[in-house]
């Protein structure tokens, strides 16, 4: 297989739009074209970086990380569609950190504007905007955008790809193109004669690709289907590669012990470690040790032996002292106003309601504890790593060692789920420190999981403090200050060394930007300045704000006597019709205001974020030992449903991760250290309490959405609504379970 690593400056095929009126880094360095990051072997080509063809077949390289979301299925029928290749015929790996894989949608979530409300003129200068991400080198999977980054790009290089093919077949066939067509990965002429892609791969190499349409949508084959997954055989039968599966010769184990206090270390004792049978090295990382042995639970065995003095705490010790300092910024000016319509100081008649609201901070949680593999020569550095960053990974890991970036080799393996958490370099570091510490040994790095969730970068803690006006049933003022440490700020400024100007838009989402026609209307935000590390969550910002936003609406519709289904309704209508056909879609599909048993509960939520307006109805039933969430439905409008079937699979995932979340997520500190050790005290929902799902997928919004994360906001909000229809008592604090008598 061609080789990923060395830049060869070739055409990138995919065309790249103006930036509006021209930003601060100049038009021409935005729209030059990036360079391909494939270098052809023998009797190999790379049409662009979205591809390799040779004798063994086509690899159709994906920009962004497989964990578990199916986006590998769908970049590669992206390519498909357009390049006519057999399905059977593709292979999919992750690309290599390269600026050719920049993610265009990430930065333009960011602009001033409310999503749902886009204008063509917004949306394509989101787009626009979002090329500034080619000069960042911001090669990240997140926010929910990878299929929508990828849709025309990889469409471009697929479509190029089949007119270079022809262009190649008509040269050997001597005859002229347009008499060719192409299919399951042949070029075929009017005669019957057929050609392999894999027997152009040579011809095709010096042929630039012309610039061609792309299919209307409605010749489509693969897309707007629900394909085979590419991954599905792998993991079926355990061949699937995780960074934690890299094998080479002369393999060690190690692990890592930092401070659970994340601070740093005064002074250590490893005298006990060092006579374990089996420990080979213990290694000074600087803020924490690194063991190495003969086998991973050594290694870990041999970290905890050791005695270490650590420094405290840089925030409040415990949660009781974090709550106070989040409730403290209320008194703070906002950060963020960025929804402020009417006047909410104004005097409105009607009847008013106050609400507080309350959750805690979480962890990731992902069922693959973070781990590395790296191999240090003294001029070169291997790592194998199962990231979402590999650009940031790549530099800070050379960095770590004293290395260029050129000098290192990042392979991204699988994720065993990410949620954001592998966004981020530290479990991959440590792994390139303790290999450097041995030149010539590869490393297998492991983190327990207990030190896997001490170190996480936890989703914060947050409070909402509301007060709404109802009258004539219906809602007339909806006034909401948000107190929270910011996820945008504190996570820029770890990975990129600053933070983005302007208001925390992030810290506000899944509230302030909410699709419903409220006369007085206005969100605050509240930044609470607390060191403890945070990270991008799934749904981020959404899924506190949906949670408190969304029971708010639900409290104001029982206060104004209306039906919580069509008060939402109502205010919908009037703002964002696509909203307004999840919420009716989820309506009938729950047959929701039909009579039910005394011990039926159900419960609505609806939040629109990462472009993608979701409705859930939650139904729960008092068995007589214990509370069941028994039902779920969902409806979400996506735009263009590229795979039903992924797209059904990641709403009930969001789904899970958020009902996960509510009815038993919690994170508590206690000297300064994270409580919870182990999935035995912070749990999932299992097989037995997690409910049915239908879902249902529309296709009425302009522009295409996310589908990762919009599952996740409603979910929390409709399952404490369906609590309050069952048992009268309203959810304002998370983790339920607290209030509720949940089945776990």
């Amino acid at each position: 297989m061609a080789s990923i690593g060395k830049i060869a400056r070739r055409t990138f095929l995919i065309g790249t739009a103006a930036i509006v009126g021209g930003v601060a880094f100049g038009v021409y360095q935005v729209r030059k074209d990036a360079p391909n990051p494939l270098v052809a072997g023998d009797g190999e080509a790379t049409l662009n970086p979205f591809m390799l063809i040779n004798q063994d077949g086509i690899t159709i390289i994906a920009p962004r990380a497989e964990m578990g979301q199916g986006v590998h299925t769908t970049l590669a029928a992206l390519v498909a569609e357009e390049m006519d290749v057999a399905w059977d015929d593709i292979t999919v790996l992750h690309g290599p950190p390269a600026q050719a894989y920049y993610n265009q949608a990430l930065l333009g979530l960011a602009l001033p504007f409310h999503h749902y409300a886009d204008s063509n003129f917004q949306h394509n200068l989101r787009q626009s905007v979002g090329m500034v991400g080619k000069l960042l080198n911001l090669q990240v999977t997140g926010g929910s955008t990878s299929t929508k980054d990828a849709y025309e790009r990889m469409r471009h290089a697929g479509a190029s790809a089949r007119e270079a093919l022809k262009l190649a077949a008509a040269a050997q066939l001597s005859v002229a193109v347009g008499t060719l067509r192409t299919e399951n990965s042949k070029v075929i002429a009017q005669n019957g004669t057929e050609i392999a892609y894999t027997d152009l791969a040579e011809a095709v190499r010096d042929i630039t690709p012309p610039d061609v349409d792309l299919r209307a949508k409605s010749t489509w084959k693969y897309l707007g289907k629900s394909m085979p997954r590419t991954d599905m055989v792998a993991k079926s039968t355990g061949t699937a590669h995780y960074a934690a599966d890299t094998k080479l010769d002369g393999l060690k184990f190690a692990t890592v012990r930092m401070n659970p206090r994340r601070s740093g270390m005064v002074s250590y004792d490893d005298s006990a470690a060092r006579d374990m049978p089996g420990v080979e090295a213990i290694i000074d990382l600087g803020d924490g040790i690194g063991v190495v042995a003969n086998n991973t639970w050594l290694a870990m065995q041999a970290a905890e032996a050791v005695d270490i003095e650590w420094e405290p705490a840089s925030y409040p010790v415990d949660t009781e002292g974090l709550m106070a300092a989040t409730r403290a910024a209320f008194d703070l000016e906002p950060n963020s106003t960025t929804r402020d319509d009417g006047d909410v100081t104004a005097a409105v008649e009607g009847t008013e309601i106050t609400a507080e609201y309350v959750v805690p901070y979480l962890a990731h949680a992902t069922m693959e504890p973070m781990n590395a593999t790296a191999l240090y020569t003294g001029d070169t550095l291997e790592v194998w790593s199962g990231n979402q960053a590999p650009v940031i990974v790549r530099d800070k890991c050379a960095e770590a060692v004293g290395l260029d970036p050129e000098q290192v080799t990042l392979h991204t393996t699988m994720l065993g789920g990410g949620f954001g958490r592998r966004g981020e370099y530290d479990f991959s570091v440590p792994a390139a420190k303790i290999a450097a510490a041995l030149p010539g040994t590869p490393i297998r790095m492991t983190w327990s999981r207990e030190e896997d969730m001490r170190h996480d970068f936890y989703r914060p803690a947050a409070m909402a403090q509301f007060r709404g006006v109802v009258r004539d049933g219906k809602a007339q003022l909806v006034d909401g200050k948000i107190a929270a440490q910011s996820v945008t700020h504190t996570s820029s400024m770890r990975l990129v060394g600053q933070v983005p100007p302007g208001p925390d838009r992030g810290h506000v989402e899944g509230a302030a930007d909410q699709p419903y026609a409220i006369p007085n209307f206005r969100i605050t935000g509240h930044l609470a300045d607390l060191t403890v590390p945070l990270g991008f969550w799934r749904s981020v910002g959404n899924s506190h704000n949906g949670f408190f936003f969304d029971t708010f609406i639900d409290e104001l519709a029982h206060a104004a006597g209306t039906d919580p289904l069509q008060f939402r309704l109502d205010m919908a209508r009037a703002e964002h019709a696509p909203s307004a056909g999840v919420i009716e879609a989820v309506g009938e599909m729950s047959n929701w205001g039909s009579e039910k048993p005394a011990n039926i509960g159900r419960g609505i939520g609806f939040t629109y974020s990462f472009g993608t307006p979701t409705a859930e109805v939650v139904e729960v039933e008092d068995t007589g030992n214990g509370i069941r969430i028994n039902k779920c439905w969902i409806a979400c409008d996506v735009g263009t449903a590229l795979d039903p079937s992924i797209i059904e699979a990641q709403m009930v995932s969001g789904a899970v991760y958020g009902f996960s979340a509510a009815v038993q997520g919690e994170v508590t500190f206690s000297d300064g250290a994270a409580e919870q050790y182990n999935f035995y005290d912070y749990d999932a929902l299992r097989m037995h309490n997690t409910p049915a799902f239908e879902v249902r997928v529309l296709e009425t919004n302009p522009h295409m959405g996310g589908v990762g994360e919009p599952g996740t906001p409603p979910s929390m909000p409709a399952l404490g609504n369906a609590l309050f229809d069952l048992t009268g008592t309203r959810a304002r604090q998370l983790p339920l379970i607290k209030t509720f008598d949940l089945i776990l």
